[in-house]
């Protein structure tokens, strides 16, 4: 293939890490240069030092990177002297000429024997191939279609063949994929259909078709909610079209989601220069994605609006019931005035009765006394249901308005055919699309079955002795109350929606199910290939050992953490919970010179080249770069929250510039990308590896509020946060300091939806071995999904006793738990689970294969309003895992620390991200969720490049005490997550040229103030 027409898939950055020869430092020459006694006993068939000392840098090299190099030993002197000086007793060594091609072919076919790695033949390329072209059916992007060759070969030891064949695979997997598309809807799609669609990119008045589809609703007010019904109807044929059509593709949704973000992205202009037949897809993909997002939008609002009316309405009857109390307490201490009237002994017996009643009516006049006798007589309790259909009389004007349009525009389903609600349902939609009044019909036509005997009472009244009339408003207003209801249980959905469709439509369909066993074996779940049974009893024998031994630590004193109470009759326990506040700017980082955003980021550029992610909107279709000088400025004024005019305002780069170049490089795609190359070069540097946790990648997650002056559909009020106004939540995942995911959600949304969305769909080198949250991140599902994914889920609970006390379970009756302290409350059902494995099994397929989002698939699994038994099963399994990790946070203190110190290195980030968007006093003024998502990843852009830019210092640092043989210990303590060495302020001039960061300056005028020594001193004193 012609090198120019290869399809750019990695930066030159990321291709070197992964290509490139090691460049070992003086730890990792001791890692990867021992042998093992099989690896000496290769080492010493071996004829010559020059050969053998060639091995061991092959074999070392080989065990980094699961790659053979081929260089000069002269590039490589400083490791061929620790390998002398190591196995050579430091012999002279002094041939540095090539080495044959019979001698290193020798060495490859023993380190390949050695290592249990395979080269990738023409077999294993015919694998590739096939593999490749199967990904693309799932997504069209060149980077997920790369990764999954990868992981195939990093899981089956197989050597990565060069890049450029790589390149030519993914490439041809693409175009042959749309290839196929292309075939398939020339097929479908008629002359008529053809014009339809070509409709959406003409200009007809002034605006395209599709740029009018495009616009999102900014809250649910009602014209909002209008212009959404409406922009439902004009696209209801297309969609249509693309229900029938879309199918015969055979793509999954995330490829749907994918053709369809790049109309979101994309100008008409620029989705003409693409093939015609392509135009199609992307446009019918589009639709398709658009009329589900359009439904799930009616549908949030019908919620939101049925909730605001069930608040006022339960109010409403409050407040009634306190006036009806309030006043009668007055009458009430009359009536006793009027019995001390009765009994008072000072009343002659010859006193006329009428007398009497005449000072008790100067009391109480008789009305007024004959209602309360009726009371006290009677009984009567205050029907707090009669108030509250008062109300709903009141607002049958105001539902009538809101929701009935939303009710009629959405089709909603049922899998009961015998739904008494979906009768009544559809006979309303029946009525009022022909436009007739409720009072024309007669009782008996009126479909009533869904009417609870509670309420019937409140629906009916009397016309005459022996007739009843229905009460119409209340009628229609039951049917949307009952619908609400039935919406978030999942017994009532709609199909055509992403986030209310039935959970059945949520899963991965019927054929791919019958492939289970091989899908399961290449996404490699492990943990599904076991039986069942086989599973369950190991997870048995753990934690009933589990549950005896952290009892025997706690009674015999070992666990001193456990404090434990004796009672009269019983014993209790409570494990103080201690919140250490999360450090920021260590005091380190006072003696460094200032420097700013604009040159930090060419800093980091020059080390990583995250620059280069920035592809332009066309892709392969254009081969213009963008230029560097404009493209930081906008960067800067996206992730400050500054924006481009104000940008333009405060800097000398024009705002017409810094539109242009944001436009056609700056989207979701090219910034996460950017995101993750610094994320990756992060990770890499030497003082990263210190901020493991017991040698493993503990990261966490949070959410993030910040306020929005215009609204959008995901801003949302929240009290406690916002006051009376609107925000979002930034939800991020920081691991070892550093921000590898994140994402924008509703300040409203449960965060625990997202946890694994965000875990899973992580695209950087790091990946987590254990993942905390605070209690937000917690459900009744995420310890089962991320066990099974290979996750430990390792949360932070405020109250652990109470949590202990009503979630732990155990695989005994509790009888037999009876003289333990910590003792489970109730048996685990290991029939319900053996019983819905198969079912648990797709649940987890359907995540891995992503056939839709997957936040959606775990909200519908942790709701208390749905019930079926599947559900039931997975929150069995989940109180397993649950239980064990209960046991083990009691038991370990390292582990407690642990969770402690990822969660506090998440709140670090959030104040550094604080400091960043800086602009308009932290409020967001972006118009839409595509441009919170943009502020989002380039204030993770900028407060990554700032993390890089610490860490390097600090790495620097540490490589130069490590080369003198001086242990720098205190540099590992040091959180590079610090910002009072950074002026955000001031103007911008662009044009110049930037600071140059000098690394050799910044670590001199460390080493001159000294800091690292009192520090360290500090640091000892605090130890002792």
């Amino acid at each position: 293939m012609n090198t120019k027409n290869r399809l750019k898939i990695l930066t030159t950055d990321e291709i070197n890490r992964l290509y490139s020869r090691p460049v070992f430092t003086p730890k990792e020459r001791v890692l990867y240069f021992s042998l093992s006694q099989v690896e000496k006993e290769l080492l010493y068939t071996l004829r010559s030092i020059k050969s053998k000392v060639y091995f061991i840098l092959q074999l070392g090299y080989f065990k980094s990177k699961h790659l053979f190099f081929q260089f000069k030993l002269s590039e490589v002197q400083e490791d061929i002297q620790y390998i002398l000086k190591v196995y050579f007793k430091n012999e002279s060594f002094g041939d540095f000429g090539s080495i044959d091609k019979k001698t290193r072919s020798t060495h490859k076919k023993l380190i390949l024997k050695i290592s249990n790695y395979r080269i990738c033949d023409s077999y294993y390329r015919g694998v590739l191939q096939e593999k490749a072209r199967r990904a693309a059916t799932v997504s069209g992007k060149p980077i997920f279609i790369f990764r999954e060759l990868l992981n195939y070969l990093i899981e089956e030891h197989i050597i990565i063949p060069a890049y450029s064949f790589m390149q030519d695979i993914v490439g041809t997997a693409i175009t042959s994929e749309e290839q196929r598309l292309i075939m398939i809807i020339q097929n479908y799609l008629s002359e008529t259909d053809k014009q339809h669609l070509k409709k959406l990119l003409y200009n007809s008045s002034g605006l395209y078709e599709i740029t009018r589809i495009k616009h999102q609703p900014k809250d649910f007010s009602i014209n909002e909610i209008k212009r959404e019904i409406e922009c439902g109807n004009n696209i209801r044929s297309f969609f249509q079209l693309a229900n029938i059509i879309l199918p015969q593709l055979k793509i999954s949704n995330e490829s749907i989601k994918y053709y369809a973000s790049l109309v979101e992205y994309y100008s008409v202009y620029k989705l003409k220069r693409f093939d015609e037949y392509l135009i199609y897809i992307y446009l019918l993909c589009f639709i398709f994605h658009r009329y589900q997002r359009m439904n799930d939008h009616l549908i949030n609002s019908f919620i939101y609006k049925m909730r605001k009316y069930n608040d006022d309405i339960l109010s409403f009857a409050k407040d009634q019931i306190y006036t009806y109390y309030t006043e009668n307490q007055e009458d009430f201490t009359k009536v006793g005035k009027v019995l001390q009237v009765i009994v008072d002994e000072n009343i002659s017996d010859n006193t006329a009765f009428k007398d009497i009643q005449k000072r008790v009516f100067s009391i109480l006049d008789r009305p007024k006394l004959t209602e309360l006798a009726n009371q006290i007589l009677d009984n009567t309790k205050i029907d707090e249901k009669a108030f509250r259909w008062e109300r709903i009389d009141t607002l049958a004007l105001q539902f009538k308005r809101q929701i009935r349009p939303i009710f009629m525009m959405i089709d909603f389903v049922t899998t009961d055919m015998d739904d008494s609600l979906m009768d009544a349902i559809t006979f309303l939609k029946g009525v009022f699309t022909k436009r007739k009044a409720l009072t024309k019909y007669d009782i008996e036509d009126i479909p009533q079955a869904f009417i609870t005997n509670s309420n019937k009472r409140y629906l009916y009244t009397k016309d005459e002795p022996h007739s009843k009339r229905l009460l119409i408003d209340r009628y229609e207003f039951l049917i949307y109350y009952s619908l609400w209801h039935r919406l978030q249980s999942g017994d009532i959905f709609c199909r055509d929606s992403i986030q209310y469709r039935s959970f059945e439509d949520d899963l991965i369909d019927e054929d791919k199910w019958e492939q289970k066993e091989s899908i399961i074996q290449d996404l490699h779940l492990t943990m599904l290939q076991q039986p069942i049974e086989q599973h369950l009893k190991e997870l048995e024998n753990k934690l009933e050992a589990r549950i005896i031994s952290i009892n025997k630590r706690i009674t015999s004193g070992k666990n001193k953490h456990v404090q434990v109470k004796k009672h009269k009759n019983h014993h209790s326990w409570t494990l103080p919970y201690t919140r250490a506040s999360a450090p920021i700017n260590h005091s380190f980082f006072d003696v460094l010179p200032q420097g700013d955003m604009r040159s930090i980021l060419y800093f980091v550029n020059q080390q990583c080249n995250f620059l280069d992610n920035f592809e332009h909107i066309l892709g392969r279709y254009a081969n213009q770069k963008a230029n560097d000088t404009i493209l930081i400025p906008c960067l800067i004024a996206w992730g400050t929250n500054m924006g481009l005019y104000r940008m333009g305002e405060v800097s000398d780069i024009d705002y017409s510039k810094l539109a242009t170049i944001s436009s056609d490089f700056i989207r979701l795609e090219t910034l996460r990308e950017a995101n993750d190359c610094i994320s990756n070069a992060i990770s890499k540097l030497p003082i990263v590896q210190y901020y493991n946790m017991d040698d493993f990648v503990h990261s966490s997650s949070d959410g993030q509020k910040f306020e929005t002056q215009i609204h959008t559909l995901q801003s949302r009020h929240s009290s406690k946060y916002f006051g009376m106004n609107k925000g979002i939540t930034s939800y991020t995942m920081v691991a070892n300091h550093i921000p590898i995911q994140a994402r924008i959600i509703g300040a409203n949304e449960h965060e625990s939806h997202y946890v694994f969305d965000i875990l899973y769909n992580n695209t950087t080198d790091i990946k987590p071995n254990i993942h905390s949250t605070d209690t937000h991140g917690t459900n009744e599902v995420n310890f089962a999904i991320l066990d099974l994914f290979g996750y430990q889920f390792a949360p932070r609970y405020k109250d652990i006793h109470a949590t202990i006390s009503r979630n732990l379970y155990g695989f005994q009756h509790p009888s037999q738990y009876e003289e333990f302290l910590i003792k489970p409350l109730r048996k685990i059902n290991t029939e319900l689970i053996m019983k819905e494995w198969d079912n648990i099994k797709r649940i987890i397929l359907s995540l891995a294969l992503k056939t839709t989002t997957q936040n959606v698939i775990v909200r519908k699994l942790s709701s208390y309003a749905r019930k079926n038994q599947t559900k039931r099963a997975l929150w069995e399994y989940d109180n397993i895992i649950k239980s064990l990790y209960f046991l083990e946070y009691i038991d370990s203190l390292p582990l407690r620390q642990n969770v402690q110190k990822a969660l506090n290195r998440g709140e670090s980030y959030h104040k550094l991200r604080r400091a960043v968007s800086f602009a308009n006093f932290g409020k967001l003024r972006f118009k839409t969720e595509q441009d919170q998502q943009i502020w989002n990843e380039c204030s993770r852009l900028l407060t990554n490049c700032i993390i890089y830019y610490n860490a390097s210092i600090l790495s620097n640092l540490l490589t130069k005490s490590q080369n003198k043989g001086i242990e720098m210990n205190i540099l590992k303590y040091i959180s590079p997550v610090a910002w009072q060495h950074i002026n955000f302020y001031g103007r911008y001039e662009f044009s110049k040229s930037p600071a140059v960061v000098n690394l050799e300056t910044i670590i001199e005028s460390i080493n001159e103030d000294d800091i690292l020594a009192r520090l360290t001193q500090e640091h000892s004193l605090e130890e002792e």
